[in-house]
């Protein structure tokens, strides 16, 4: 009977050895899954540029009709743009789990050759100095073989440069070894560009609202050949990059004691028409209560407004949640929520807004003039009063702004709470004598249903007292849908998201933007996983100005 019962350290090791077998096929079975995802993202990127190539070839031969045929040229651009770079991060991704096993080969697209860079662009010469030594037996005698070239195209604003890394051969002459500087990094596999160059690329496309193909357009009319597959290949390639960099700014913000959060629409080009998605933000800013940390604001694409999206968002985080009014955000003020009901700051502008367009003299006049002879809405004096109160608690507000929670709070108490008791007693007893479809009632039961809301700041010194710091994170968007009409994609929106992210939360920071990202990206390849931090926007600049201070 002792011999049908194995030992306890024989079932150790079966249990050990199941499990790397285990192992080894969940990591196959992820390569497998990651070249197939690859694969199918270049089908979809190789039958987008075909139906570009055709539509091209109508336009040439039956020439312009209308400008709907332009429009939709550029519709094809842009959703070739958006597979593409898809395309390159799939494959990426694909050769990163490739990697973890030796079973599933990696997987390559095919690109068509790269062409030569323009002979008319200056060329810089930096040599790599060769060993000394030889690397084999130790030898002082070397005799130069020969040298590679290595040429990285790159950009100085206004000015284009292919810089040729030169890396010389010697070979001893004693055991006919040869030596040689080892390659240097590229920002990106495969690629051709510098980091500063691709720093302009993200840049003019997520910052300055240019999308691709009106780049290589500028680009072409310079003197420089880059197509929008090419600038495409490079905007995927970054996106894996940086991704790790995007996940620990999203740590940092979901750390904090407050949040701001608003979102905006963004069109996405679907089947020929156009959705209208949303652009989501939350906003960690510490500086009106005089928090050390850093500023910086993560984003976040979707498909629809659903309140299921900031509930996902949000659903590790616990603390003060400053935004509006939309009922989506409902599940997270929620008792029964996990980790905890978040506790709702409002926002006293959006309560203010209403009450300024009744109580706006100029726009009664110009209503008035517009409405030729028929009646024109009239000034409400109870507006008037509305919008005087709320102004004088902005006023407290700009006094104590930047002073710590306590001294905020001190102050909120002494000066502010009488001026709320007395806005509340006034607003109820208004509302009594108004009908219930009055534009006045309106906007005064916006702000009473939500009292407590609006009343947080009084019992809490970190609450601000509106959310612009969402708000003024979303004005880029709201600027550059004039420029970019529409993304090509959900893939191309959450792209986006990422990199504005990045993007606004250096200008937070009161940093140049592309020149935070040319130095992250020629650094980020190098640095261990484990010092990614170093590269986020507050860190960089602290490693920049402790040189120029010394």
């Amino acid at each position: 009977m002792e011999d049908d019962l194995a030992t306890p350290g024989d079932d150790i090791d079966a249990l050990k050895a199941a499990l790397r077998i285990a192992r080894a096929e969940a990591e196959h079975a992820a390569a497998e899954l990651a070249a197939e995802r690859a694969r199918r993202s270049e089908d979809q990127a190789l039958i987008a540029h075909l139906k570009l190539t055709i539509e091209k070839l109508k336009h040439d031969k039956y020439g312009p009709h209308s400008e709907r045929t332009v429009r939709l040229l550029d519709q094809l651009e842009l959703q070739l743009a958006d597979l593409e770079a898809a395309a390159t991060e799939d494959e990426l991704a694909a050769e990163a789990s490739a990697r973890r096993t030796t079973t599933v080969s990696s997987f390559a697209r095919q690109r068509p050759s790269h062409r030569p860079f323009p002979a008319h662009l200056p060329r810089e010469r930096v040599i790599v100095p060769g060993p000394t030594n030889c690397s084999c037996c130790g030898s002082n005698r070397l005799r130069k073989l020969g040298e590679d070239i290595t040429q990285t195209l790159e950009v100085i604003p206004r000015q284009w440069k292919v810089v040729e890394t030169v890396r010389e051969k010697f070979t001893c002459r004693d055991c006919e070894a040869i030596s040689q500087a080892p390659a240097p990094f590229h920002v990106i596999p495969r690629g051709h560009v510098g980091p500063n160059l691709l720093a302009m690329i993200l840049f003019e496309k997520f910052g300055q609202h240019q999308p691709l193909n009106r780049q290589s357009e500028r680009y072409a009319r310079e003197g420089v050949a880059l197509s929008l597959s090419t600038l495409a290949d490079h905007v995927g390639a970054a996106a894996f990059v940086l991704k790790p960099l995007f996940e620990r700014l999203e740590s940092h913000v979901f750390t904090a004691e407050r949040l701001h959060g608003d979102d905006t629409t963004v069109p996405v080009l679907a089947k020929g028409k156009t959705i209208t998605g949303r652009m989501w933000t939350y906003v960690r800013d510490d500086r009106p209560f005089g928090g050390p940390e850093p500023p910086a604001a993560v984003f976040y694409y979707s498909r629809d407004r659903a309140g299921e999206h900031p509930e996902a968002h949000l659903a590790g985080y616990s603390g003060l949640f400053q935004a509006d009014a939309y009922g989506g955000y409902a599940g997270l003020y929620a008792p029964d929520r996990k980790p905890g009901p978040l506790l709702e700051a409002a926002c006293w502008v959006h309560a203010r807004r209403p009450f300024f367009l009744m109580a706006d003299i100029e726009a009664a006049a110009r209503r008035k003039v517009q409405s030729k002879g028929r009646v024109a809405p009239v000034v409400s004096p109870i507006a008037l009063e509305v919008i005087r109160r709320i102004d004088a608690l902005f006023a407290i507000e700009r006094d104590i702004n930047g002073k710590p929670a306590e001294e905020r709070l001190s102050a909120r108490q002494q000066l502010s709470r009488p001026l709320v008791d007395d806005l509340h007693d006034y607003m109820a007893a208004e509302r009594a004598k108004l009908s219930r479809g009055s534009e006045v009632a309106k906007a005064i039961d916006y702000v009473l249903k939500r009292w407590p809301a609006f009343t947080r700041f009084l019992s809490d010194g970190r609450v601000c007292l509106s959310n612009n710091a969402a708000e003024r994170a979303l004005r880029g968007l709201a600027l550059g849908r004039k420029s970019w009409l529409f993304a090509g994609s959900d893939r191309g929106g959450t792209r986006a998201a990422m990199m504005t992210s990045l993007i606004v939360t250096a200008k937070m920071n009161d940093i140049d933007p592309q020149a935070w990202l040319a130095d992250v990206l020629a650094r980020i390849a190098e640095l261990p996983q484990g010092h990614i931090g170093e590269l986020l926007p507050w860190n960089w600049k602290a490693s920049t100005e402790e040189p120029l201070a010394a």
